[in-house]
């Protein structure tokens, strides 16, 4: 299993996570802006394998990836010899607009945790502003203060690549 706290702590990200910690749980926040179409960040959006960086994986393999983005649609990744990991389920789908997820990333899966992942989308001049959210609460085994700005870094990076795709002039 690749997808462990190890790998957590040696991701890099171009920049820090808003990160807020509370005493049931810790709020990630981040920002970016992609020089393209809600329609057309969107398209990517739901297209994990394109941006989602492969060191944060079980299988090492980006392309294992697939969201279904409907109501009760899966977040997951197959994994060698037929098995597969859900990672998170899809609670609201707007195209164009907004994706809410719910289920723990990486090490929270094993954890008594609530969690949820919103994506929301809004058109600026030149672009698209993508703000991600990832709201955790309930019963964790580590040092939340510790973990939460790394979960906040892994979260950036994966906006920060989708925000690539759609290089500005």
């Amino acid at each position: 299993m690749r997808y462990i706290l190890p790998v957590l702590v040696l991701a890099a990200a171009p920049a820090a996570a808003d990160v807020k910690i509370g005493e049931s749980g810790f709020v990630v926040e981040n920002k970016a802006v992609a020089a393209a179409t809600p329609e057309a960040v969107w398209a990517a959006l739901v297209a994990p394998a394109r941006y989602w960086n492969p060191d944060h994986s079980y299988s090492g393999k980006a392309a294992n990836f697939t969201l279904d983005a409907k109501a009760g649609g899966c977040f997951c990744e197959a994994l060698p010899d037929g098995g597969s990991v859900e990672h998170m389920r899809v609670v609201f789908a707007m195209p164009g607009s907004t994706l809410r997820l719910v289920g723990g990333l990486g090490p929270l899966q094993s954890e008594g945790v609530a969690a949820t992942l919103m994506w929301a989308l809004k058109p600026v001049p030149n672009g698209t502003e993508i703000t991600q959210t990832y709201v955790v609460g309930g019963h964790m085994r580590f040092d939340v203060p510790a973990t939460a700005p790394l979960v906040g870094q892994v979260l950036n990076e994966q906006l920060t690549r989708l925000a690539a795709l759609f290089p500005k002039d």
